[in-house]
């Protein structure tokens, strides 16, 4: 069997066999510094190959279909962990999840967030679902009814990767969404020159004009978050703040108000 295959063939099992687990990315208000959701974070800790990074095994999740049960797993599980961090603050982080391309395609969406947030008591307020730019914008009139229909079950709905796709921030009015995050690669760029500047400003202001709250990806640098602070930039996320957390030090965050920032 080719490497490929027998590796897609793996992943089929790897959920039942209990491969595949969550890291969390923080996102931190930028006044505050405070943790206020945690994105999940998919990973694949194989028997013999050991660690298997995303951008390997989600392309083949995509291609088989796998991304669906998976999809409804990751849903499940963030929810339930999400319901735990309830019982040791009264304001826990909030949790994210991504939703892939054929999860939004296909016709269980809302009823897997529906059992998610049923079985597991969380309140729908306290779960974002990221799709992407170009997902949303590859049929824009059945997005605009699934996300209709998802903002319906009290969820909140987040836009990833914006400024990579095909949309304008005029295309935002037509979709139900809470929150933009502006792609790390724009992020990235700030400091050459005012053009990349204005550019990320300028989504900000326009965003905001819509009371939709922006999110900015890739933070490495402190004179990235100074920028975006001062241009209004609601929430961060990157290493300048934290890496990926597992499970147990997000929880001891909860459990314990163990800070996520060095001093």
């Amino acid at each position: 069997m080719r490497a490929n295959a027998l590796l897609s063939y793996q992943l089929e099992h790897a959920l039942a066999k209990d491969e595949l687990y969550f890291v969390f990315q923080p996102k931190f208000d930028s006044c505050s510094r405070e943790a206020v959701s945690a994105e999940a974070l998919i990973r694949w800790q194989h028997p013999k190959r050991g660690h298997v990074v995303p951008d390997v095994f989600m392309p083949m999740a995509e291609e088989t279909g796998l991304i669906v049960p998976i999809g409804q797993w990751v849903l499940m599980e963030a929810c339930m962990q999400a319901a735990r961090w309830t019982h040791y603050a009264p304001e826990p982080p909030s949790i994210s999840v991504n939703v892939a391309a054929k999860q939004l395609d296909s016709d269980t969406l809302i009823e897997d967030v529906h059992a998610a947030l049923q079985a597991s008591g969380l309140d729908p307020r306290r779960l974002i679902l990221e799709i992407t730019e170009s997902d949303v914008m590859r049929t824009p009139e059945l997005a605009l009814a699934k996300l209709t229909a998802l903002k319906s079950l009290g969820v909140k709905l987040a836009i990833d990767d914006f400024g990579i796709g095909y949309s304008s921030l005029s295309h935002l009015n037509y979709f139900p969404v809470d929150e933009l995050k502006i792609d790390r690669s724009f992020v990235s760029r700030i400091a050459e020159g005012e053009r990349a500047a204005t550019f990320v400003r300028t989504i900000i202001v326009l965003a905001k004009s819509m009371n939709i709250e922006v999110v900015a990806e890739g933070i490495e640098e402190p004179f990235q978050h100074q920028f975006l602070h001062s241009v209004g930039c609601d929430f961060g996320q990157g290493y300048l703040y934290s890496r990926s957390l597992p499970a147990n030090a997000v929880e001891d965050f909860v459990k314990y108000s163990t800070p996520l920032l060095p001093h």
